[in-house]
């Protein structure tokens, strides 16, 4: 009997244990990858920091250094001489919803809102993500090499966002980013209430919307209460109680809690993200970043003391009431808050934009140093590179030029921050997986063999 109710509890161990592992791993594997050095490049490092002139070398898919006439005739290396053209880490995309509202825009393919409850922690945006989306080619092709996808913002809170490597695999997992953490999305304002409200149920108000995240983060904390107190039992205790049921839902949010899930909080409104700082402090969790701030200027030094970024349009506004006030210097008014400490990144929001996020960027930098801000080109660099980077969890690894991180990088044509500026080459973990000049390094989806056609006449 004494052998029975031991297996029993470490079957029970194994069961809590596996509520802190991940399932649907990630499977990716860089590929070997040859030694590459980039010659007489410009360089933005991603870092803040320029360098004119200067080689790139690239090896076993990681960044080996930067520096002058660096020397590699015993290692074999493709060499590319660059003189002329610019050299930046990849662009990563902060706020996505490729894959998930994937082209053609029909409705068989809008999977980005489980819009049936307004708390729908549960559900995981990787679930809905189509891997053959054509938009991750498009975006390739802009120099995006990682992008975070989110669900939508029907929801109080919407459930969990996944960082991605801008890879084919015929799998979700083939593509996720190998240890990134998943985040939270949560929303506030406008779009649960009309959701939910227009269905005469809450939240119908801003107080409703304040009251379901009260709620829910008090449930979460007495499950959290709850597995921990089984946890800590000894051996013998555990053999004569159950082990709390788990609960997807509350599985997420716990997580949050326990500062394993990053929250990314759609908020347009400067006091609503105030609202939310003040529900992040009663519970004891941490917001990374607000998406779509509109507002955020209003209180750019509240978001640098609490180390939340501003993930940001550059001159994309007005389509709402909640999303009118806002101005051109946004991005750079974050930037710039309590002397530089500030975190900004640009996101679009919008297939076309993701596209160009390094001209989103330089719209951006235009209008803050028309401000008289004064930001150098190499320091906006951060916004589409380290600080997304940043807010995903994933900077140790990406979004920068450093030694030792993944050698994510672009070679463009001219100054990224140009109008003309477009990519020609594009590395991911060091491999060649766009070369402009090579149409067949371009990934080939339906669209392009004219398989499909958007405007065709068939039963949806």
């Amino acid at each position: 009997m004494k052998i029975k109710n031991k297996f029993f509890t470490l079957l029970a161990l194994l069961l809590i244990i596996g509520i802190e592992a991940e399932p649907f791993d990630s499977t990716y594997i860089a590929k070997p990858s040859a030694t590459s050095l980039l010659k007489n490049a410009n360089i933005y490092d991603g870092e803040g920091n320029e360098f004119l002139g200067y080689d790139l070398l690239i090896k076993n898919g990681k960044i080996e250094a930067i520096g002058s006439d660096l020397d590699t005739r015993t290692e074999n290396a493709i060499e590319y001489d660059l003189s002329g053209m610019w050299v930046t880490p990849g662009i990563i995309d902060l706020h996505s919803h490729m894959g998930v509202y994937s082209a053609p825009g029909v409705k068989s393919s809008s999977d980005g809102n489980e819009s049936t409850s307004p708390v729908t922690a549960d559900v995981w945006a990787e679930h809905s993500v189509w891997t053959q989306d054509p938009q991750f080619s498009l975006a390739l092709q802009g120099g995006v090499t990682t992008f975070h996808v989110l669900p939508g913002s029907a929801n109080l809170i919407g459930g969990r966002g996944t960082t991605f490597k801008n890879v084919q695999s015929n799998t979700v997992q083939g593509m996720k980013y190998p240890d990134a953490p998943h985040s939270l999305k949560m929303a506030c304002g406008e779009n649960p209430k009309r959701v939910y409200g227009s269905r005469r149920q809450a939240p119908s108000t801003r107080m409703g919307n304040v009251a379901g995240y009260r709620k829910a983060w008090i449930k979460a904390s007495k499950y959290k209460q709850n597995m921990n107190s089984y946890e800590s039992k000894s051996v013998e205790a555990k053999e004569i109680v159950s082990p709390p049921t788990r609960d997807l839902e509350m599985d997420t949010l716990a997580g949050v809690l326990d500062g394993e899930i990053l929250v990314q909080n759609h908020c347009y409104r400067a006091e609503e993200m105030a609202m939310m700082i003040d529900i992040a402090k009663e519970f004891g969790y941490k917001i990374t970043a607000f998406h779509h701030a509109v507002e955020a200027y209003k209180i750019a030094d509240l978001l640098a003391d609490n180390d939340i970024c501003g993930a940001l349009w550059a001159d994309w506004w007005g389509f709402k009431h909640e999303a009118y006030d806002m101005v051109q210097e946004n991005i750079a008014i974050i930037d710039q808050a309590r002397n530089g400490s500030g975190c900004a990144v640009v996101h679009s929001d919008d297939a076309i934009g993701i596209q160009h996020l390094n001209q989103e960027a330089a719209k951006a930098l235009a209008a803050g140093n028309r401000a008289g801000f004064n930001i150098s080109k190499a320091r906006a660099m951060r916004w589409i590179t380290s600080n997304p980077a940043k807010a995903a969890g994933i900077e140790e690894t990406t979004g920068s030029l450093v030694k030792g991180k993944n050698a994510d990088v672009v070679i463009w044509n001219k100054n990224p921050f140009s109008v003309y500026a477009i990519a020609q080459k594009v590395f991911i973990d060091g491999n060649l997986m766009f070369d402009r000049q090579d149409l067949t390094s371009k990934p080939v989806s339906d669209f392009d063999l004219g398989i499909i056609k958007p405007n065709a006449n068939r039963t949806q």
